[in-house]
């Protein structure tokens, strides 16, 4: 049960803490064009971004694949760019129905994407057998799950809070929130030391 409670707090931590801004802000994008009405939807997203994670863990751990962390730096804020323009250029837009399996082999991309960052993370705190790899990968995402969920319950409230209180529009919330999630991703990619080489 310590062992569980270990990786468990190591994902929880690893999504609540100011130095992951980068994943908060892409659970941001993800979310700003919905409410908690549609909760099943998002549990799907966020389910299948942990996913991602998980099978990026995995796949890294056992060797399967390696990718250079200055590549993994830059990938992350160009999802968070991504999911950022698609919500600008569609907010408000009736009839808006993404395909929920695009939306799925999406998520899960990006989610294999942000897992990659999370691998020198998890290496520098496990050492064992490739059994209490496997365990301790599933304890860490379902931290990570966790945490992801806390972050969601708290952008739905300030956006019920900003809408209902405030009488900002759906699409207005949508707008603003893409624009400043923009603003803060832009000068991240720009600034990646990739360019430098």
């Amino acid at each position: 049960m310590s062992q569980f409670l270990i990786y468990f707090q190591l994902g929880l931590k690893h999504i609540l803490n100011i130095y992951s801004y980068d994943h908060i802000l892409f659970l941001i994008a993800l979310v700003i064009p919905l409410s908690f009405k549609d909760w099943k939807r998002i549990l799907v997203l966020v389910t299948t971004f942990t996913l991602g994670h998980t099978i990026a863990l995995l796949l890294s751990i056992y060797g399967i694949i390696a990718v250079k962390v200055a590549v993994v730096e830059l990938l992350i804020p160009i999802t968070i760019l991504i999911v950022a323009l698609f919500h600008l250029f569609t907010a408000g837009k009736s009839g808006k129905k993404e395909s929920i399996n695009l939306v799925f082999f999406i998520t899960l991309f990006f989610g294999i994407i942000h897992g990659l960052g999370f691998l020198n993370a998890f290496k520098s705190i496990h050492h064992g057998t490739s059994t209490s790899k496997l365990l301790a990968i599933l304890e860490f995402a379902l931290g990570i799950e966790t945490a992801q969920l806390v972050v969601i319950l708290i952008v739905l409230i300030i956006a019920y809070i900003v809408q209902t209180v405030f009488r900002f529009s759906k699409r207005d919330w949508t707008l603003v929130m893409s624009a400043f999630i923009i603003g803060v991703v832009l000068p991240i990619i720009i600034g990646n030391e990739i360019w430098l080489r």
